[in-house]
């Protein structure tokens, strides 16, 4: 049997099967906070940050500080995927205390909008892979159906970008660390006058604290450099995060519904690995167990695959899972097959 067909969505509703798989994940007890887990990570993150800060600073104007980029990079990972787990109240049992966790990691941190961000990844969350309610998979530099693909007909750079997008994709990663910081300073238009004076307050002290560092460590050549490099990275490796997730999978088709744990398990593909894949991927190479709970605290999603995976093959659901290089293929042959009405229009 082929993926597709092993993969094909239910034709009826017959009724929610989630309840009985959350009456389970209750029992485990991997729903609980896990207040140390976050304190310990936070902290070694924090101090990992610190400590690259530090070493800039010992080393001095030298274009050696762009080997330093890379960390840096990597790190502001880490601090992405905390703001990440806050907005989904993984961390603590308070919103308020959340969304204080979400703004100092996004905002101030990354120079990232934290509500903005939140809210779209929420609408991802209900609505995984749906072509008009998943804003990861609307129409933009890239396209992810063949219908997206159809509107960009007769030529043009966007026709350009579809038709390549397949080869282009790590590349334009690249890209995504300034989208990121560039989409939440457009966003403060529409957030309300007081989210528009915390976060914005919140991005200028980043923008601030960012330049005046690099230009007191090195030179404004070597400064621009450094920021342009450091972001760069950070857009790869946080789209080599996020990218494995879902492209490729099934999506709901019109008139077609979905209970919760369908429309979460079929458009979801999980990353195999060990210790180290984990933590380069924040825990979301578990992707299949974090939508399904999403408060579910990151350390926990592992030890939660047992449980789901066995209940999915009791109820005769697709549970799918990838090599880390195996789930990139997938997801590039995705891109590259939606392409294809445009390659044969030339």
């Amino acid at each position: 049997m082929t993926i597709e067909a092993a993969l094909a969505p239910p034709t009826t509703n017959s009724g929610s099967t989630f309840p009985p798989l959350r009456r389970r994940m209750q029992e485990s007890g991997l729903l609980e906070r896990r207040y140390g887990y976050y304190a310990g990570m936070i902290g070694v993150n924090l101090l990992c940050i610190g400590a690259i800060a530090a070493a800039m600073v010992v080393i001095g104007p030298s274009w050696w500080q762009l080997l330093l980029a890379l960390p840096a990079a990597i790190f502001t990972g880490r601090t992405a995927f905390v703001g990440h787990d806050s907005g989904h109240q993984q961390i603590a049992r308070s919103h308020r205390v959340n969304k204080l966790i979400g703004l100092i990691h996004g905002n101030m941190l990354m120079g990232m909008s934290y509500g903005w961000w939140n809210n779209k990844h929420n609408r991802h969350h209900a609505n995984p892979n749906h072509g008009e309610k998943d804003p990861d998979v609307q129409s933009g530099a890239l396209v992810w159906s063949k219908e997206q693909a159809g509107e960009r007909l007769g030529g043009g750079a966007m026709n350009w970008l579809a038709r390549h997008q397949a080869y282009l994709f790590f590349p334009m990663l690249l890209l995504e660390g300034f989208n990121l910081k560039v989409s939440s300073i457009r966003a403060m238009r529409d957030r309300s006058p007081s989210e528009r004076i915390v976060e914005g307050t919140l991005l200028a002290v980043h923008l601030a604290g960012y330049v005046t560092f690099l230009l007191l460590v090195m030179s404004p050549l070597q400064a621009l450099v450094f920021a342009l490099v450091h972001n760069m990275l950070f857009g790869l490796h946080l789209g080599m995060a996020f990218a494995p997730n879902h492209k490729g999978m099934p999506a709901p088709q019109p008139g077609q519904r979905w209970d919760h744990l369908h429309r979460q398990v079929l458009t979801s593909r999980n990353v195999r690995g060990g210790v180290l894949t984990d933590w380069f991927l924040g825990g979301l190479n578990y992707q299949i167990e974090h939508h399904l709970f999403p408060s579910m605290p990151r350390a926990n999603l592992g030890k939660a695959v047992p449980i789901v995976r066995d209940y999915c093959k009791e109820i005769g659901v697709p549970y799918v899972d990838a090599s880390i290089v195996g789930s990139y293929r997938e997801a590039l042959r995705h891109l590259h097959e939606v392409g294809e009405p445009l390659r044969l229009d030339l």
